[in-house]
């Protein structure tokens, strides 16, 4: 029971990460049945399954609160798809491991390009913030820059098919290409719910359930499913650049800990997680500091 109860936890909160920032269940989530001696194909499995459920009730919750473009989700989905039976192929044919620090690698310079991009925005005065606070509320989807989305939601679904990993792919990518994060993190959560059932399937067909805890994956769902919509309607009142930094955090953090591990470093990790903090925090004072010069600046 206490086994469950904390997988149950797990699920609350990754799927909250998840709702809010658009990644986070899948690579949470898939740490925790690792660690608790599942194989790699049966943990996918059970993430991806946990990920139709919860996955459907943030789709329907960030629908409900205007985060969603109907023509963004189907190009994320039809690709993300196709991606995710290619994973699914390399998981049960190939040691995924072995590919694990070449995505670290390369979600860390997507990381920093999101960090610095954020820590940059134009300072505003007090009441234009205001202003564009109200806008937001009615923000309607905006023209963007979608060269190469069929390719990272493709990219997405293979990593999402071997490790559980779709967000980490996909909603960055969105993000520097300049779509506001709440349509890019609404869109992702929902075209991954196409995403997952195909994964899901896919590999229940060609392991048969082997592996599988029915009572780990109801925990999970339990858990994800009641926090998928206080995620969607706390996202709405998160301002762009606070979620961008904390994006870029989440991803950084979450990939040098598969960095270090895959190059053995001990103690000194710790270091290094604590400079990633350090450099997220002046990510986001530099604005704040910034605008109040620019506020206390002679009319």
């Amino acid at each position: 029971m206490g086994q469950l109860l904390l997988v149950g936890c797990a699920g609350f909160l990754a799927c909250l990460v998840d709702g809010a920032l658009g990644m986070g269940f899948g690579p949470t989530a898939s740490s925790i049945l690792l660690g608790s001696g599942l194989s790699p194909a049966a943990a996918s499995t059970t993430v991806n399954l946990a990920k139709v459920v919860t996955g459907l009730a943030s789709a329907v919750s960030h629908w409900r609160f205007g985060n969603v473009d109907r023509g963004l989700v189907l190009r994320l989905a039809v690709p993300g798809m196709i991606g995710a039976l290619i994973g699914v192929t390399v998981l049960v044919n190939v040691d995924g491991d072995a590919l694990r620090p070449i995505l670290a690698a390369l979600l860390m310079v997507i990381a920093v390009r999101i960090l610095v991009r954020f820590s940059q925005l134009k300072p505003v005065s007090a009441a234009t913030a205001m202003a564009d606070e109200a806008a937001h509320q009615a923000e309607p989807f905006p023209e963007w820059n979608s060269r190469g989305t069929a390719l990272a939601a493709g990219a997405g679904g293979v990593t999402n098919g071997m490790i559980g990993a779709w967000g980490p792919v996909v909603t960055p990518f969105l993000l520097h290409r300049g779509l506001p994060p709440r349509f890019a993190i609404g869109s992702v959560n929902t075209a991954e719910v196409a995403v997952a059932i195909v994964a899901s399937g896919s590999l229940l067909a060609k392991l048969g359930g082997a592996g599988l805890d029915a009572g780990v994956v109801l925990a999970m769902l339990i858990g994800g499913v009641l926090a998928a919509p206080l995620a969607a309607y706390v996202i709405r009142f998160l301002p762009p650049r606070g979620l961008g930094v904390a994006v870029a955090g989440l991803l950084m953090i979450t990939n040098l800990r598969e960095l270090a591990t895959w190059a053995d470093v001990g103690a000194g990790r710790w270091v290094a997680y604590g400079l990633v903090v350090a450099v997220c925090l002046a990510a986001g004072l530099i604005p704040v500091l910034r605008a109040r010069r620019f506020e206390a600046q002679p009319a």
